[in-house]
Order: structure tokens, then C-alpha cells, then sequence
């Protein structure tokens, strides 16, 4: 099984870094073209995003996660949950609009502000997609076909991230957004997400996927609870740091 993504020579595991290493090189090169000031710590965020995503999907967790439990929910935790949230502290649409020309940029925006964009970021749409599709990904066969169908494996590695991204992005987003929900509602639809989270770490503890050792099970699920608590803690912080601002009232000055 370790060896399955290889076929007629060639190393399908290649393809799953390129898109973050061609990410990470447009917003560079977005960089060196704006005129306006960006933030050092937003372009390490991205660097350290796409550090954490293309360390899970190649090298020794990729290929050990192939067998080993305990590995696979390692790079779940890497490229679902830490690179999504790097990516939307570095705030990538927010520099492509104050570099891009402006014919481009508006049609970025018009995207960025259209319907199915709304529909996606809404928090409890994507709250469904990231940890429900944990919950399929897991309960039903999907979890031992993407380790022998190398067209599953790709498909599911990009469904993880860009649901966990479309997930951060709708609690604390820093880029456009169609339409923001107010911080309570976001509150309340990640405080259900996080358990929903944490009782499938839970559940996959006492009864783990068809195939996969006990053991593996049982330290891959404690990596998944506490791994996981750590970064949500992280969004919850942001989120109730943005609430703040939001709502502490506005001293003027005569």
C-alpha cells in the first residue's frame, strides 16, 4: 500500500506540493510588485504555511502516513487544520487586491463577493464541509480507498485543505469575504464545530476505521483531540481578539 501512488514510473505524490510551492511563489512575486507596505510577519505566515501543507503531503510523513495511523492524522493536522490557518493570517486576497491592476482586482472582487463564494464561507456551510466531511472521510470506506486509489488520495488531500482553509477563512477572516456573520454567530457555529471535532477524535479512539491497529488508532485520535485543541485555540483567540477591536467603543479626541 505504501507503494501505490506509483505508477508506470512515476511518483503521483509529486503533483500535491505544487500548488503550494506555485502559491507561495505568486505571492512573492506579488510582493516585489506592490508599492505599498505589507507586513513581515503576514509573508512568513504564508511561508510557514506552505511549509506545513507540502511537509504533509511529501516526504517521510506523506509516505509513512500511507500505513501508519498515528502519521496520516499528522498530516491531517498539518495540511487541514496549522496550513489553512497560516494561510489566512497571510492574508493572501487582501495583497492580490492592492497589487493586481485595477481592472483585475475588481473582478477579483466581484468573485470574491459572489454567490457561491457567499454560500461557501458561510460558517455553518463550512463548518459541513470541513468537519462533515471529516466525520465520511472516516465512518465509511473512503478512509481505506484513498490508500489504494491514487485519484481518491488526491481528491481528499485537496477537499482537507480547502475545507479547513474555507473554514478559518469564514471564522477570522483578514481578506474580503462575501458577506460577514456577526462574532456571535461565529462563536456559536465554531464552538459546534470544535465538538463535533473532538467527538470524532473521541469515537475514532474507541472504534477506529476497518484495518487500522488498535494501537495506531488510539495514539493517531490523541494526536487528532489534543493537536486539534491547540489550533482551534489558536482561531478562538483571533476570533475573540477581533471581537474586541470590533466592539470597544471609539475614543475621539477634540
Amino acid at each position: 500500500m505504501s507503494h501505490m501512488h506509483h505508477e508506470h514510473g512515476f511518483d503521483w505524490m509529486l503533483l500535491l506540493p505544487l500548488p503550494f510551492i506555485g502559491g507561495l511563489m505568486l505571492y512573492v512575486g506579488l510582493l516585489l510588485a506592490t508599492k505599498r507596505p505589507w507586513p513581515l510577519h503576514r509573508t512568513l505566515f504564508a511561508v510557514l504555511g506552505t511549509l506545513s501543507a507540502v511537509s504533509a503531503v511529501t516526504g517521510p510523513i506523506a509516505e509513512l502516513a500511507h500505513t501508519n495511523f498515528v502519521y496520516h492524522m499528522l498530516g491531517h493536522l498539518l495540511l487541514g487544520m496549522l496550513a489553512p490557518l497560516l494561510f489566512v493570517l497571510a492574508a493572501p486576497m487582501t495583497l492580490c487586491l492592492r497589487t493586481m491592476p485595477v481592472r483585475w482586482a475588481r473582478r477579483l472582487s466581484a468573485v470574491l463577493r459572489s454567490g457561491p463564494s457567499r454560500l461557501v464561507t458561510n460558517p455553518v456551510v463550512a463548518s459541513l464541509l470541513n468537519v462533515g466531511g471529516l466525520w465520511v472521510l472516516y465512518k465509511t470506506g473512503l478512509y481505506h480507498l484513498m490508500q489504494t486509489n491514487m485519484l481518491i488520495h488526491l481528491l481528499v488531500h485537496l477537499h482537507l485543505f480547502l475545507a479547513g482553509y474555507v473554514f478559518t477563512l469564514s471564522m477570522i477572516s483578514l481578506d474580503p469575504v462575501a458577506h460577514r456573520t456577526s462574532y456571535r454567530f461565529r462563536a456559536v457555529v465554531f464552538l459546534l464545530a470544535f465538538a463535533a471535532h473532538s467527538i470524532l477524535a473521541k469515537h475514532l479512539y474507541a472504534s477506529p476505521p476497518a484495518g487500522v491497529p488498535l494501537e495506531q488508532a488510539r495514539s493517531g485520535s490523541q494526536l487528532m483531540y489534543y493537536g486539534g485543541d491547540l489550533i482551534e485555540l489558536v482561531i478562538i483567540a483571533v476570533l475573540c481578539l477581533q471581537w474586541y477591536r470590533a466592539a470597544r467603543p471609539r475614543t475621539s479626541y477634540n
